[in-house]
C-alpha cells in the first residue's frame, strides 16, 4: 500500500473540507493498486468487535454491462421506466445506459444483516464510517466518488441478478467512482452552532 512521507493532520483537515461528490467523470479507468489502496485505507474505519462489516462488489469494463441492465430491469419493475417499445422508452433505456458505462466503477458496498436491531446498527454505522473513510482517501488520490442511494438497492429481484440474497444482506450505497470532469464550487455548511447543543449542569 503507498504511503504518504509524513501524517499532517491539517492536510487531513483540509482534505476534509476540500472533497466533493463528483457526478461527470473522466473516460479513464483507475489502476487496480489505486483502487485497492483506497479501500484498505477505507477500512480503518471504527468497527466494533472488528467485525469489519463491509463488503464490495466492483464492477469495471466490461462487468458493468450485466450490472446495468440488471439496474434497467429493476427500474423496469418498481414502474421508474416503461415496459414497451415506446421509441421514448427505447431512447430513455439507452441513454440511461451510456451515462452508467461512462461511470468507470460501480461499487455496491453491502453487510451481511444481523437479527439483533442493536448489533445491526452497528454494522450499518460501521460500513458508512468505511464509505467516509474510503471517500477521503480517494480525494487524496485524486479520485472522485459518488455515494448513491437508489432505489434499485432495495428491490430483492435486483440483489439476486447480482448474487446477493436479500435475506441475508443488506446494500448500504451505490458508488460511482472516476476521476472528475469537473469538481463541484463548495456550497459550506450549516455554522455548527446551529446544530450543537451544549449541556453543561
Amino acid at each position: 500500500m503507498r504511503k504518504y512521507s509524513e501524517v499532517n493532520p491539517i492536510d487531513i483537515l483540509k482534505t476534509m473540507k476540500e472533497r466533493r461528490s463528483i457526478h461527470t467523470f473522466k473516460q479513464q479507468e483507475i489502476e487496480s493498486g489505486v483502487l485497492k489502496d483506497i479501500f484498505t485505507y477505507g477500512s480503518y474505519a471504527p468497527t466494533h468487535y472488528m467485525k469489519e462489516p463491509w463488503n464490495i462488489k466492483l464492477y469495471q469494463e466490461t462487468g458493468k454491462l450485466a450490472f446495468i441492465d440488471a439496474i434497467i430491469a429493476s427500474y423496469q419493475r418498481i414502474g421508474m421506466i416503461k415496459k414497451d417499445n415506446d421509441p421514448k422508452t427505447i431512447k430513455m433505456i439507452e441513454s440511461m445506459k451510456k451515462f452508467l458505462m461512462a461511470i468507470p466503477h460501480h461499487a455496491v458496498i453491502y453487510l451481511e444483516k444481523e437479527e439483533d436491531p442493536i448489533r445491526y446498527e452497528e454494522e450499518y454505522s460501521a460500513v458508512c464510517a468505511f464509505i467516509q473513510n474510503s471517500q477521503l482517501a480517494a480525494w487524496k488520490y485524486g479520485v472522485g466518488m459518488l455515494w448513491t442511494i437508489t432505489p434499485y438497492m432495495h428491490d430483492p429481484e435486483f440483489l439476486s441478478d447480482i448474487g446477493l440474497d436479500c435475506k441475508v444482506v443488506k446494500i448500504v450505497a451505490v458508488m460511482q467512482i472516476g476521476y472528475p470532469e469537473k469538481v463541484p464550487r463548495d456550497k459550506g455548511r450549516t455554522p455548527i452552532e446551529n446544530k450543537l447543543e451544549i449541556i453543561a449542569d
